[in-house]
């Protein structure tokens, strides 16, 4: 759709939201509501993507950085003077104009399509989409004449007995030939509540003879406009379904799909089977064959094929094939866990790499460690990286065996194949091939002898 620019109405302050967070960031799914809207657009091709912002503009760019351009409406006066913004940096556009809210994160690539594709091949000055039942709590009303074309709109708090009757609801999403709409916007009636209707130019339109068309939307779901916490719940429960669903034709199993919750941008292999109670979170990646839950939180991380990560937190890390987690551990940001390791119940890591066919069986903690290959660590360790100042280092090379409640105070280098006894406190850099204990830690003899 190169010859269509979209423009999303974003500017409220969302009163009835209850919230110092401007309505366009309240997440759904793991996004900002309004990226919702912005990626749907996106789909469809448009040439560019226009956001009018307003209420806490500032905060609402910060939050969606450059994926749009952005105008600013500095009185919230209605959907009419909030497209009229965008006609100075539009001067010069002479093809088609989409204009929906930011406030719909429910409406899908498929609908914007259908509406675009009618209204090219129907020639008409406006289009507009039109829903029929679901939940249309305050939409405006879609009058039709005799003939049953489009005769105007009429809004929820301004309509009669009688049009409160009528079964269409306008969606608030259009579709405008340009530069036609420009002349019109200047010159809208103003509200009783100080506000310039959008829906006016529809009026307009008609009784100039210009053509007016209105597709029905075959989903009235996708129409739904937030307002309010309730709605955000609904449009919640929407779109977590949309994504489990999607997971399940994709070869995903969900033991128990409505207790599952899965991000929008997060990306599952398949055969991998995710249980009860489990969390997959932001732009979380797992691969296939791997074993998730019950019980489990993934945020931010990566998980390769085959992993398994049972009642336990994942937050931004790396996994990679093999790894089994779990369970009641939490891996905290900054850890690489290569292929093979073993992380058993109750430990905790914190910006470490662990090398392949590394073994914690349980009760550790191990932070700011560089760990080798096929290493040992036994129950209780603690790697005492905090001088109360600053942070320190622990390395421990390929094969070394760390005998259980050993304390590792870095900065510290533990050699290959070093043994550490039960209980020691170790201060000191140990010898590769070295076996030491005590409190502090001495080397007593070399392994193998």
């Amino acid at each position: 759709m190169d010859s269509c620019i979209a423009i999303i109405l974003a500017a409220g302050k969302g009163t009835r939201m209850k919230s110092s967070l401007p309505k366009a960031l309240h997440p759904l799914a793991g996004l900002p509501m309004a990226v919702h809207v912005i990626e749907s657009v996106r789909q469809v091709g448009v040439s560019r993507i226009l956001l009018v912002v307003g209420h806490k503009s500032q905060r609402v760019r910060e939050s969606l950085g450059d994926s749009v351009e952005y105008v600013e409406q500095s009185e919230q006066l209605g959907t009419g003077h909030a497209v009229l913004q965008v006609s100075q940096p539009l001067q010069a556009w002479a093809g088609d104009l989409l204009v929906l809210c930011g406030d719909t994160p429910l409406i899908s690539p498929q609908t914007l399509e259908s509406l675009l594709v009618h209204h090219r091949a129907s020639g008409a000055t406006v289009s507009m989409l039109s829903g029929m039942g679901g939940y249309h709590a305050g939409a405006g009303r879609v009058v039709r004449d005799e003939e049953g074309r489009v005769a105007g709109i009429v809004e929820e708090k301004e309509a009669t007995t009688s049009q409160l009757e009528i079964k269409e609801w306008n969606t608030g999403i259009y579709c405008f030939r340009v530069p036609w709409l420009w002349g019109l916007l200047t010159n809208l009636p103003l509200h009783p509540n100080g506000e310039y209707y959008l829906t006016d130019v529809v009026v307009t339109a008609v009784a100039k003879g210009e053509s007016v068309e209105a597709t029905l939307g075959a989903d009235p779901g996708e129409f739904l406009g937030i307002n309010s916490r309730v709605e955000l719940a609904l449009a919640e429960g929407v779109l977590r379904q949309r994504i489990r669903e999607r997971l399940m034709v994709e070869g995903v199993t969900l033991s128990d799909p409505s207790s599952i919750y899965i991000d929008q941008w997060v990306k599952v292999g398949a055969d991998t089977i995710i249980y009860p109670n489990t969390y997959i979170l932001g732009r979380s990646q797992v691969g296939q064959g791997c074993l998730l839950g019950p019980n489990s939180i993934i945020k931010d991380s990566v998980l390769g094929d085959g992993c398994t990560v049972l009642s336990s937190v994942v937050e931004g890390a790396t996994l990679e094939g093999q790894v089994d987690v779990g369970p009641f551990c939490h891996i905290r940001p900054g850890v690489y866990l290569e292929t093979g390791v073993h992380v058993g119940n109750y430990v905790e890591l914190k910006a470490s790499r662990l090398g392949r066919g590394t073994k914690i069986g349980h009760f550790s903690y191990v932070g700011d460690a560089l760990v080798g290959n096929n290493v040992n660590i036994g129950a209780g360790t603690v790697t005492a990286n905090y001088d109360g100042k600053a942070k320190h280092q622990t390395i421990i090379e390929d094969g070394v065996f760390v005998g259980s409640d050993s304390i590792l105070v870095a900065p510290v280098r533990v050699g290959a194949r070093a043994v550490t006894g039960a209980g020691s406190v170790v201060t000191k850099d140990v010898p590769p091939g070295a076996i030491v204990y005590g409190i502090p830690a001495r080397v007593r003899r070399e392994r193998g002898k």
